[in-house]
């Protein structure tokens, strides 16, 4: 969405699926330009891709429907995918032998908010690429159509993303969200129903980002500049330039350097948000404490007492930044807190993309001016919501349970979104360290027409059963 909204807008519309076949072709000739010169991406290579392949030959012959269900560390995971199913599959196929029927394409389901802020353009192209939009904080009946239909009866397979968005970590994945169990489960329904034979299966589908070479100068770069935009005093510095590269030590110096440096600073930070929320939103935080306490956070927290203490302080403050903007809407705290984002992203917007106003310029402009104030203040009510889902996937074992260049990197960049949505800036264009390699791993496909007869007896327990073993496939195709 937007930074800033000012004015009432119309209803949201259903963006429908329009392929074509032409817009398609014209992203696979620009796809290798595309991550050559406005990615980071070197090189992209998956395993187990003939398992995909002779699955869009069974596909294309009638004998199975299939949904492709893959993790979502990064924003280029796309064209990632794009990869993968225009180029690596049909070459699998010739290399084993395997028929396939061109194109090799796929329909695939993404967040109607997403040409809010990255623009009608991107509507526009989802579309034409076989896209098809969903509402994630409601019941998107008009959504939830369009994507069991294309299940059932499309000429291409279809993608999704269990996690529900990115978490900005390679190594973990987040609680999966039980749509995509149960649009496995619709799709038996509706092909038993049409008297149709297809075998309906899940196939999960591995994504890890890697540096090829660890991003020690622009991660310092990065954290300088973070301390800098926090006003902090600099740090008890290593002179990280001259450690011999030759010296077996010199990599745990940087790690550990850079693991001091990004405790502090979010201990800093979360100090910071701590009094905001205390002071001018007269939120109760019982382990609050001081700015100078917090820059003594290195020392406290290496151990696991201190990392328990910081994540419970973080767990409050979220708490409380979700209230903010829950007693705004009126809303009750109910579920987890990615479900009180969901929610409260459609109670905003349901105050800025009016669908009781049928004609915003036939307004008096008493109405108008009422319409344009409600929504600008929803916008900076749902502000709280999004520092909220740039915060909630920071953990506090993950840097330090393996302390890696990977894991220093995402969680820098993590508090990197934090601090571009306080400052007003664009979360979405989080700086590039250095060059990165991808490794996908096609998973052995789920059965879910093996699965319809529990879901029969129970379809609450049959989709969660069928949503934990998606959740543990995809974390087994983690790679260390």
């Amino acid at each position: 969405m937007p930074n800033s909204i000012s004015q009432v807008q119309p209803p949201l519309e259903f963006i429908p699926p329009a392929y074509n076949p032409l817009v398609m072709q014209g992203c696979q000739q620009i796809l290798p330009w595309w991550l050559r010169f406005r990615t980071n991406i070197s090189h992209i290579q998956a395993e187990n891709v003939e398992t995909l392949a002779e699955l869009f030959h069974q596909f294309q012959n009638q004998k199975l429907r299939f949904l492709l269900a893959f993790r979502h560390p990064n924003s280029d995971d796309p064209y990632c995918l794009g990869q993968l199913i225009w180029k690596l599959v049909p070459q699998a196929a010739r290399a084993k032998g395997i028929s396939l029927q061109f194109p090799v394409h796929s329909h695939f389901i993404y967040d109607r908010g997403i040409p809010l802020w990255a623009g009608a353009g991107v509507g526009w192209l989802y579309s034409r690429l076989g896209g098809t939009p969903i509402v994630r904080g409601k019941i998107d009946r008009a959504g939830l159509r369009s994507a069991r239909d294309l299940f059932v009866n499309s000429q291409f397979p279809i993608a999704a993303a269990p996690e529900g968005a990115t978490n900005g970590h390679n190594e973990i994945v987040s609680p999966l969200e039980p749509g995509i169990a149960q649009m496995g489960f619709w799709c038996v329904e509706d092909l038993l129903k049409a008297g149709r034979t297809e075998k309906v299966l899940i196939v999960p589908l591995g994504i890890q980002y890697r540096y090829v070479e660890p991003p020690w100068q622009p991660l310092e770069k990065l954290l300088t500049q973070l301390e800098i935009d926090c006003g902090l005093p600099p740090s008890d510095r290593t002179d990280i330039a001259n450690l011999e590269t030759t010296n077996p030590d010199s990599e745990n110096q940087n790690h550990k350097f850079h693991y001091r440096r990004l405790i502090r600073l979010g201990g800093y930070l979360l100090a910071v948000m701590e009094e905001f929320y205390s002071h001018f939103y007269h939120k109760n935080l019982p382990l609050q404490t001081s700015f100078l306490t917090s820059l003594s956070l290195p020392e406290n927290t290496a151990n696991d007492s201190g990392n328990e203490l910081m994540m419970a302080r973080l767990k409050g403050l979220l708490d409380v930044a979700l209230q903010v903007a829950e007693e705004y809407f009126n809303l009750k705290p109910k579920g987890s807190v990615i479900d009180r984002c969901r929610r409260l992203e459609q109670a905003g917007w349901d105050y800025i993309y009016r669908e009781d106003i049928k004609n915003i310029a036939a307004l008096s402009p008493l109405e108008r001016g009422l319409a344009d104030r409600l929504a600008e203040e929803a916008n900076l009510r749902m502000w709280h919501m999004r520092l909220v889902e740039s915060f909630v996937s920071v953990t506090g074992r993950y840097v330090e349970e393996k302390l890696t260049a990977e894991r220093l990197a995402e969680t820098t960049l993590l508090l990197w979104d934090v601090l571009a949505r306080i400052k007003g800036g664009n979360p979405f264009g989080r700086p590039k360290l250095a060059k990165q390699q991808v490794q996908m791993t096609v998973g052995d496909p789920i059965s879910v027409s093996d699965r319809w007869e529990g879901y029969q007896t129970s379809r609450r327990l049959a989709v969660a059963e069928l949503t934990q073993d998606l959740q543990s496939a995809l974390e087994a195709m983690i790679k260390s």
